[in-house]
């Protein structure tokens, strides 16, 4: 039933669609803000991940729960 959900001219309606509701003067600066987003998000992923990989061999081992520390609770 859904071999082929998306055709070629499910694409062409999709651009229509937001032609007519943006305007075609304010997509491209959509696409553009986008664009920058993404590059931020990927470069503060790849910190998050080098930093990450830094941190981990100087953080301690987390003591393990034995009933005597959970059972105050």
């Amino acid at each position: 039933m859904l071999r082929n959900a998306l055709e070629p001219w499910h694409l062409v309606l999709i651009i229509v669609a937001c032609v007519l509701l943006f305007g075609s003067k304010k997509l491209p600066d959509m696409a553009r803000g986008l664009g920058r987003s993404m590059r931020i998000l990927k470069s503060e992923a790849k910190a998050l991940k080098d930093d990450r990989a830094t941190d981990t061999p100087e953080q301690p081992a987390a003591a393990p729960r034995t009933e005597a520390t959970t059972a105050g609770r």
